[in-house]
């Protein structure tokens, strides 16, 4: 039975790597191609972050309460197994990324490595846990979305008014937010059955 979800679920994973490089490609060349050559690897970056971020807060969202067994040892399920193919196409595209264009950048890539361990793990070789890592990737994906735009602003504050607007609003919340909240919610406990 594990072999058979191992075959059916192959597909998965080529069809989402695909899917965020060809993100990747039209945030190069068409979203960002006015941008300078030094900016335009950071931002296509930050765009399959915004295209990874919510969609896997959602489908991982939905993938926890869709699962009445809850707990590292609960085995996991056909949707679960999808979101974490999802989550591994994109961690497997930045890291891609970041070897091409920052291959000096050893904590972004060893945490792209560390995470691809986990996830890949989970996924091919025990068949178990992905309940505990989808609430961890719940968590890590929630800022997303702001982390990103300001990301994005900071890159352009120097040559756009509107942006060095943006990244000045953005930086006390997310500031707050991500080191207040996003600590708290990953020390609190989840229920098991």
């Amino acid at each position: 039975m594990e072999t058979l979800t191992l075959v059916y679920s192959l597909p998965n994973l080529p069809v989402f790597f695909s899917l965020f490089l060809a993100i990747y490609l039209v945030g190069y060349f068409v979203v960002f191609r006015n941008w300078s050559p030094k900016n335009r690897p950071e931002a296509s970056s930050c765009f399959i972050s915004l295209a990874h971020g919510t969609p896997a807060v959602v489908l991982a969202s939905f993938a926890l309460y869709a699962d009445s067994q809850r707990g590292f040892a609960a085995p996991n399920t056909a949707f679960q197994g999808l979101v974490l193919d999802y989550s591994i196409a994109y961690f497997l595209m930045d890291l891609c990324h970041y070897l091409v264009f920052f291959p000096s950048d050893i904590l972004f890539i060893g945490h792209h490595l560390a995470t691809l361990f986990v996830f890949v793990t989970c996924r091919y070789v025990v068949f178990h846990g992905s309940y505990a890592i989808l609430v961890l990737l719940v968590l890590a994906e929630v800022t997303s979305g702001c982390q990103n735009t300001w990301t994005l602003a900071g890159v352009l504050k120097s040559d756009v008014a509107t942006a060095a607007k943006v990244y000045e609003l953005l930086s006390p919340p997310f500031y707050a937010f991500y080191s207040d909240t996003t600590p708290g919610l990953q020390n609190y406990p989840s229920k098991s059955h």
